[in-house]
C-alpha cells in the first residue's frame, strides 16, 4: 500500500499542474494583449481661456468700471437727444425726414459734435491752443487753460464729496455739506480779511478757520444724533438754511461789508491769506487741488488703515453688533460728523481763498455742498473714486462754460448730464438690461449698492 500510494497520486497531480500552468499562461497573454491594445480615448482637458478672453469677459460684465463707463455713454446719448429737441432749427429738419433724411442727420450730427467738441476743448485739451503754442501765436498758458479750469472747479468738490462719502461709510447721510461749507467759507473769509498776520501763517490760519467752522456745523447734528437720536438728515437740512441766512445777514454788517459797495459783498480776502496759484497769475488753478489730493489720501488711510476707521466702518455696517463688540457708537457718530464737517469746511474755504472768489457774497458757495452728494455717489463713496468723480464734474462744469459760449447750448444741460450719470450709476440693473451685461456680476453689484456701498 505504501508503495502504490505515491505512484497513484503523482499521475493525478501532474496533469492538473500542467492544465493550471496553461491557463495561467493564457491569462497572462490576454492581459499583455489588452495592455498593448489602445483603450478608449480619455477626454482631453478644456484649454484655459486666454488672457485677452478673460479681459473681454470681465469687461462686459456689470462691474463698477463697466457700469460707470456705460452710464457716461447713456448720459451722453440722452444729452444729444435733448440738444436736438431744444434746437428749433435742427428740429424743423425732422418734419420732412422721410423725403430728405440727410438734412436731419447732418444737422443733428453738426450740432451734437460741435457741442461735445467744445465741452472737451473747454475742459481737457484744445488742439488749436496747443498748435498755437507750438507755432508761437500764443503762450503755454492757453494750452493748459482747459485743464486748469477743470482742476479749479474740482478742488472744492473733492472736499465736499469726501465729506458725504465719509458719513456714508459710517452709516450717516450727511445732507449738510452745503451748510458746513457755508460756515467754512464764512470763517475762512473772516480770518482772511480781519486778522493782520504775515504771509504763510495767515493762509494757514484761514484754512484752519474754515475747517473749524465746518467742524462746529458738523458737531451739532452729530451730538443730536448720538445723544437724542435725532435724524441727521432733518438736522443737516435745517442747518443748511440757518447757515445760508446767517451768511446773508453777516455780509451786510459793519466791519464785514465792503465800505465802498452798497450791495451785499464783504471785504476782499488779503492776498497773504489766498492759496497760491500753481501755474502763474493767468491760470486759476491753485494749491487747493494739492490739498484735495492730500485729503483724499488721508481719508483713505483713515478708513482702511486706522483703528478709528475700522470702528467707523463697523458702526456703519451694523451699529448693534459694533456696540456689542465694545465700540462706542455715540462717540463714533460724533466723530464722523465732525470729520465730515472739517472736510466740507475745507471745501468752502477753497471757494474764497482760492481763485473762484475773493470776498463773501450770498452765492459764494454756489451748490458745492449739494454737488458733493452727487460726487460721492458717483465715486461709490470710496475716497479715490470721489477724487475721480470730482474731476469729471469739474470737467463738465469747465467744458459747459465753453459749450454755452461757442455752441449756444444752455449751461443747465450740463447739470442734466450730471444728474443722468448719477441716475444710471444708481440703477445698475437698468444699465445691465440695456447693454445685456452678465447677470451674476450685476446682481452682486446691485446687492452692494443696496447696502449703501
Amino acid at each position: 500500500m505504501s508503495d502504490t500510494s505515491p505512484q497513484s497520486g503523482s499521475p493525478d497531480k501532474e496533469p492538473a499542474s500542467e492544465a493550471q500552468a496553461a491557463q495561467d499562461a493564457l491569462a497572462n497573454t490576454e492581459r499583455a494583449e489588452l495592455a498593448t491594445e489602445p483603450g478608449p480615448a480619455e477626454p482631453k482637458p478644456e484649454p484655459k481661456p486666454s488672457l485677452g478672453r478673460l479681459f473681454l469677459d470681465n469687461l462686459w460684465a456689470a462691474n463698477t468700471f463697466t457700469v460707470t463707463l456705460l452710464s457716461l455713454v447713456l448720459a451722453i446719448v440722452v444729452g444729444a437727444v435733448l440738444m436736438i429737441i431744444s434746437d428749433p432749427a435742427v428740429l424743423s429738419t425732422y418734419s420732412y425726414i422721410t423725403s430728405r433724411p440727410s438734412d436731419a442727420i447732418n444737422s443733428s450730427w453738426t450740432l451734437v459734435s460741435e457741442a461735445y467738441a467744445n465741452l472737451f476743448k473747454g475742459s481737457i485739451f484744445d488742439p488749436e491752443a496747443f498748435s498755437g503754442w507750438l507755432n508761437g501765436t500764443n503762450g503755454w498758458q492757453a494750452a493748459l487753460a482747459p485743464i486748469s479750469e477743470t482742476l479749479t472747479y474740482a478742488a472744492p468738490l473733492v472736499f465736499t464729496g469726501l465729506s458725504v462719502a465719509l458719513a456714508f461709510r459710517g452709516g450717516l447721510f450727511n445732507i449738510g455739506a452745503q451748510g458746513q461749507a457755508t460756515i467754512g467759507v464764512i470763517m475762512a473769509a473772516l480770518a482772511g480779511f480781519l486778522l493782520p498776520l504775515p504771509p504763510g501763517l495767515h493762509l494757514l490760519v484761514a484754512v484752519l478757520a474754515g475747517a473749524l467752522g465746518g467742524a462746529i456745523w458738523g458737531f451739532i447734528p452729530g451730538i443730536l444724533k448720538a445723544r437724542a437720536g435725532a435724524h441727521e438728515v432733518i438736522n443737516t437740512i435745517m442747518l443748511n438754511y440757518v447757515a445760508t441766512y446767517f451768511l446773508t445777514w453777516l455780509i451786510v454788517q459793519n466791519g464785514v461789508q465792503d465800505p465802498k459797495r452798497t450791495d451785499a459783498i464783504s471785504k476782499a480776502v488779503d492776498t497773504s491769506a489766498q492759496l497760491p496759484r500753481l501755474l502763474g497769475d493767468n491760470l486759476r488753478v491753485h494749491a487747493g487741488i494739492l490739498l484735495a489730493v492730500l485729503a483724499t489720501w488721508a481719508v483713505a488711510w483713515l478708513l482702511n488703515r486706522s483703528t478709528l476707521g475700522f470702528e467707523l466702518r463697523a458702526v456703519g455696517a451694523n451699529p448693534d453688533a459694533a456696540r456689542t463688540a465694545g465700540i462706542s457708537v455715540t462717540r463714533t457718530y460724533i466723530l464722523i460728523m465732525v470729520f465730515a464737517g472739517i472736510l466740507a469746511g475745507l471745501g468752502g474755504s477753497n471757494m474764497v481763498l482760492g481763485s473762484t472768489a475773493s470776498a463773501l457774497t450770498p452765492l459764494v458757495v454756489a451748490q458745492v455742498g449739494f454737488d458733493g452728494i452727487l460726487v460721492a455717489l458717483l465715486g461709490r463713496v470710496k475716497p479715490w473714486g470721489v477724487l475721480l468723480a470730482a474731476l469729471l464734474f469739474g470737467a463738465l462744469q469747465a467744458g459747459g462754460n465753453r459749450m454755452q459760449s461757442y455752441s449756444g447750448i444752455s449751461l443747465e444741460l450740463v447739470t442734466v448730464l450730471q444728474a443722468l450719470i448719477v441716475i444710471f450709476i444708481a440703477a445698475p440693473a437698468l444699465v445691465k438690461a440695456i447693454f445685456q451685461l452678465r447677470a451674476a456680476r450685476a446682481a452682486r453689484l446691485q446687492t452692494s449698492l443696496a447696502k449703501g456701498w
